[in-house]
């Protein structure tokens, strides 16, 4: 179940939009891969709702980057 942060001061606890950047990804791209609806997308990559670890591991499989790198930056 993904969590909501509420916090006035927003957490980056994922770098989604980023390795999705270094992919030559687009968030459409992975809403279609994943069919789910452009809201939920956008709050994965904007950090206020963080996906479930199952879905983390997709992410990364699709992305084609070791899940850490969804995390912290490898390079």
């Amino acid at each position: 179940m993904a969590k909501r942060i509420r916090s006035k001061k927003q957490l980056q606890i994922n770098r989604i939009k980023a390795v999705l950047a270094d992919k030559n990804k687009t968030s459409e791209e992975l809403r279609a891969h994943f069919g789910v609806a452009q809201p939920t997308v956008s709050n994965w990559v904007t950090n206020t709702v963080q996906p479930d670890v199952y879905t983390f591991y997709e992410i990364a499989k699709f992305l084609d980057v070791d899940i850490r790198e969804l995390f912290v930056p490898t390079k």
